[in-house]
């Protein structure tokens, strides 16, 4: 595939190549069968060695972080109970999932009662207990801490322990997401932390203690992280391998290449770009590709607090100057989904209702000129003296991503919108400029959901945005009073069919205000050695190194 790194495509390049794509075969087609699984292992013998293309620099897993950290939390730190691909809950720290049946959650929804297990020890030897648990709900209550998410976690209230392997507490009013938002919630060491009064200086940060399959080794920063088996890890069978390393190359096509030679076992994240798609098919025996449906959505991303923003019809006007079905067609080889929802189309929660976007520029033009919008001398557009004029951000060192901000570039500049690149390393672009709104705008994939719950309002809550005094990912400064109210209702209400409508007329809000401007629903490219089993595509949570601890070598 031909790359544009100086210049933007044209459009006779981008309508001769998009007729060519039509051509091609489906993106499923060609998928390398997968062997019969054979049993695993009685002993833990090889490695296992992960290519990212975004470093893990989070490891305490109740800091703001992204979704590249969550691959190595999902090792190294346990949930009460986590979510599996097929979206159950499966026992972790908790002994069961709490139901009205078992006692476990009253019948009203405000009283919880959660049994521990009593085999389960810190990597550092010492035994895990219900104090742990608290402690964890504790610091979620803590305006000091500084939280990824307190989203139903400041319900909670009467946090009683009870004995070591039995915690209550109860809700001021019921949550009908709060057990998907356990599901994301990984238990700290109480006694590692309950003393500490710097967040920002912990050692723990930088030599995390969990209670998960692996236990921390090493950090080589720029390069990789090494893991070695628990072997004090609750599930006596697992994991079946003896050491995971993180491997962090920020260039792609190297990235690639080291799985192509046998030097990565599984690479996934960002995985494998899709102009490098049918070269990927067409790797010897040895290797497997997996087309990978996720619940991330590519957007991009407004910061509502920059003035130019702020106008509604600049954000409508952006996204119908912007031919994103072309994008896909092209420069993504047709492989995610277009969408207008943040919500996956497999969902249950997905609305199908929502207008589809159209690519017309003069409509964008005309908007803006009833707007005032008028362009200037350069032609770019002002009002009132704010420039229509911006920076986008992303990941540099990821050629397919700028070719996307060069289309999108020049596609804006025909109705006088002036953008310019902004693109640093992972760590600096999704660091604190990112979770502090420090950013103009944002190329970016983003899973909105919990677990498989719909519940957005991490994301869309006004008083979930750090910029604006509060804590949470609401990245976006968005603001809306009615969002906030049917997000309100949505985590209370318990009837799943009011529920659902509830949350469409969240997405069909979204979708009318634009925070964000959505583009697709992600399939992620993943490739993997055929000798290694259990790799297992999950919708459900941010990264397919959810089960690592079941992987092994055949």
């Amino acid at each position: 595939m031909q790359t544009f790194r100086n210049h933007p495509l044209s459009r006779r390049s981008f309508t001769s190549r998009l007729a060519a794509s039509l051509l091609l075969p489906a993106g499923a087609a060609g998928l390398t069968p997968r062997p019969l699984r054979a049993a695993p292992p009685h002993e833990r013998r090889g490695r296992v060695v992960v290519g990212l293309s975004q470093e893990p620099t989070v490891f305490n897993p109740l800091f703001p972080h992204i979704e590249v950290d969550d691959g190595v939390h999902m090792n190294l730190f346990s949930p009460l109970w986590s979510i599996d691909n097929t979206g159950a809950f499966v026992p972790e720290l908790a002994a069961a999932i709490p139901t009205t049946e078992n006692g476990g959650i009253s019948a009203d929804g405000t009283f919880w009662r959660i049994t521990l297990r009593p085999d389960v020890f810190w990597h550092d030897g010492a035994p895990f207990t219900a104090e742990d648990v608290r402690f964890t709900l504790a610091l979620l209550h803590d305006p000091d801490f500084p939280a990824y998410s307190r989203s139903g976690h400041e319900l909670t209230e009467e946090i009683t322990v009870t004995s070591p392997t039995e915690i209550t507490w109860r809700m001021k009013e019921n949550s009908a997401s709060y057990i998907s938002a356990l599901a994301n919630m990984f238990i700290v060491p109480s006694h590692l932390l309950a003393h500490e009064h710097n967040w920002n200086t912990s050692s723990f940060s930088q030599s995390p203690v969990g209670t998960g399959p692996f236990r921390w080794e090493s950090r080589i920063p720029g390069d990789q992280i090494t893991l070695s088996a628990n072997p004090r890890y609750y599930r006596p069978d697992e994991p079946h391998i003896e050491t995971l390393i993180f491997k962090y190359i920020p260039d792609q096509t190297a990235l690639f290449t080291q799985f192509e030679v046998g030097a990565i076992d599984y690479l996934g994240m960002q995985g494998i770009a899709p102009d490098r798609y049918r070269e990927a098919l067409a790797l010897p025996p040895g290797h497997r590709i997996e087309l990978a449906p996720a619940a991330a959505t590519g957007v991009i991303a407004l910061n509502l607090g920059r003035p130019c923003f702020q106008d509604p019809a600049v954000r409508q006007a952006l996204y119908l100057a912007l031919n994103k079905e072309e994008i896909i067609a092209i420069l993504l080889e047709g492989i995610p989904h277009v969408t207008e929802s943040y919500v996956p189309r497999e969902s249950f929660w997905f609305s199908p209702d929502l207008p589809a976007h159209r690519h017309d520029p003069a409509q964008a033009r005309a908007l803006l000129d009833a707007a005032g919008w008028r362009p200037g001398p350069d032609g770019v557009r002002s009002r009132n003296g704010v420039r229509l004029e911006f920076s986008n951000s992303s990941t540099s060192g990821d050629p397919l991503r700028q070719q996307i901000q060069q289309v999108m570039q020049a596609q804006w500049q025909e109705i006088g919108a002036a953008m310019s690149l902004h693109d640093a390393p992972p760590a600096i672009t999704w660091g604190t400029s990112w979770t502090h709104s420090q950013f103009d705008s944002a190329l970016v994939e983003i899973d909105f959901m919990v677990g498989a719950d719909p519940e957005c309002s991490l994301h869309f809550d006004s008083h979930q945005s750090v910029a604006r005094g509060g804590t949470g990912g609401n990245v976006f400064q968005y603001a809306s009073p009615e969002a906030d109210r049917l997000m309100a209702a949505g985590m209370h209400e318990q009837d799943r069919m009011k529920r659902r409508d509830i949350y469409r007329k969240i997405q069909a809000l979204i979708r009318q205000d634009l925070p964000i401007l959505p583009l697709y629903q992600r399939s992620a490219i993943e490739g993997i050695k055929s000798a290694l089993t259990g790799y297992a595509n999950n919708i459900n949570v941010r990264s397919n190194c959810w089960n690592i601890r079941s992987w092994y070598w055949t």
